[in-house]
């Protein structure tokens, strides 16, 4: 296997699931919102069952994470900065040295998902980023967005490729609970690729 091959590949032991700024303030000028929300709960619903560690930003002053996505079991961080990669989210990472792969959704794509791309990228990690799971105030912002990801290295995929990619085959103990979650793809990812 290359070793491009070997570092798109992703495993429930070598990730983690990275929610950002999913807050209450942000739904009137985020485009899809709600859809990007109906993600973020599916990729939330997978890490628990997979036992993925999820760490979740809120933005301060922003409010917070909004109800219909369950971070009761994430590790939740207040930031100022862009980037998801605070302090105390490397803390959170070298405590788990053999995950080097980021799953990223969340918003706004031109912003906080860039930077936490970029940054992560910087530090050795595998980052793949939900384009059905991001949003911004505009689609232009998106889309050269998650081109210019991309380029820099990141793998970009789908909430549906990314449940298929941890379980890889139907006797996998928990396939029966995850397909559940594969049967119905997300409402807005025909728009985002045929924008790409």
């Amino acid at each position: 296997m290359s070793d491009l091959a070997a570092r798109s590949r992703i495993t429930d032991s070598g990730c983690f699931f990275f929610l950002c700024d999913m807050q209450e303030m942000a739904q009137p000028f985020i485009r899809r919102f709600a859809d990007i929300a109906e993600v973020a709960q599916k990729m939330v619903s997978v890490a628990r069952i997979l036992n993925i560690p999820v760490l979740a930003s809120e933005h301060k002053g922003f409010g917070h994470t909004v109800d219909n996505i369950d971070i009761s079991r994430a590790k939740v961080i207040s930031k100022t900065s862009f980037s998801m990669l605070t302090k105390e989210v490397e803390e959170e990472l070298n405590k788990n040295p053999t995950r080097n792969s980021v799953v990223l959704f969340g918003i706004m794509t031109e912003c906080c998902i860039q930077q936490t791309t970029l940054d992560l990228l910087q530090r050795g990690y595998n980052v793949h980023v939900v384009v059905d799971g991001c949003s911004s105030r505009s689609q232009l912002d998106h889309t050269v967005v998650i081109e210019h990801l991309r380029t820099a290295g990141a793998f970009i995929t789908t909430s549906t490729n990314i449940l298929f990619e941890l379980v890889r085959d139907t006797k996998h103990k928990k396939y029966n609970e995850i397909q559940k979650l594969m049967i119905t793809p997300s409402k807005n990812t025909t728009n985002i690729t045929s924008k790409l």
